[in-house]
């Protein structure tokens, strides 16, 4: 399946201050590093973000060799949601990024006990906004299993359009799962009557 957009849960955080390297009003995006391999598995391990996000837990070994592979990968951006305090709180990238056609896509995982305080709705917004206002990004897709209402209310909220749905395009627990195919243009990202990340 692909992984375009996650909410998900965790109970344990990280505890060391962050730089952050793009800015908006409540929360602050930290470049994803190695260091960051232990969070990352604690969050995808939990069994609702394997249910919602349609993926098997893979080994603390297994997510330290892949975010180490993404590192070394020009076309994405990832970053640790960070709200002040500096505590991180879920996971967004820019994956897939076509500087040519101008597309990319969005992946967002939220730890379960930061649900429910709109880090989800700021981390998109913030991530949207580097797509279209610092890359030349024309158009951002995001894919999510049509029962997962947390991720489809929150890619409603930032602006985006559900396109369809790709029937029974993911298998988990033995169920095929219906994924909803979401969408946000530049033209409707300007229309979007909201502060950019650096008006914050």
């Amino acid at each position: 399946m692909t992984e375009d957009i996650r909410i998900a849960g965790d109970e344990r955080e990280a505890e060391a201050e962050r730089e952050l390297s793009w800015r908006a009003k409540s929360v602050g995006l930290a470049v994803l590093d190695m260091d960051d391999a232990a969070l990352m598995h604690s969050w995808r391990s939990d069994p609702v973000v394997a249910h919602q996000m349609g993926i098997w837990p893979r080994s603390l070994t297994a997510v330290r060799a892949r975010i180490e592979r993404d590192i070394e990968d020009d076309d994405r951006d990832d970053f640790l949601i960070l709200p002040p305090g500096g505590t991180p709180v879920g996971y967004v990238a820019l994956t897939g990024q076509n500087i040519v056609n101008g597309t990319a896509q969005v992946e967002l995982m939220l730890a379960a006990r930061h649900r429910g305080q709109g880090h989800a709705t700021a981390a998109l917004d913030a991530v949207v906004d580097l797509a279209f206002g610092e890359l030349p990004m024309y158009r951002l897709t995001a894919e999510t299993h049509t029962d997962n209402a947390p991720a489809l209310a929150v890619l409603a909220k930032s602006g985006f359009t559900q396109e369809g749905i790709s029937r029974a395009a993911c298998l988990h627990r033995g169920r095929r799962h219906d994924l909803a195919v979401f969408s946000l243009l530049r033209p409707e990202w300007e229309e979007l009557n909201r502060p950019r990340a650096w008006d914050a």
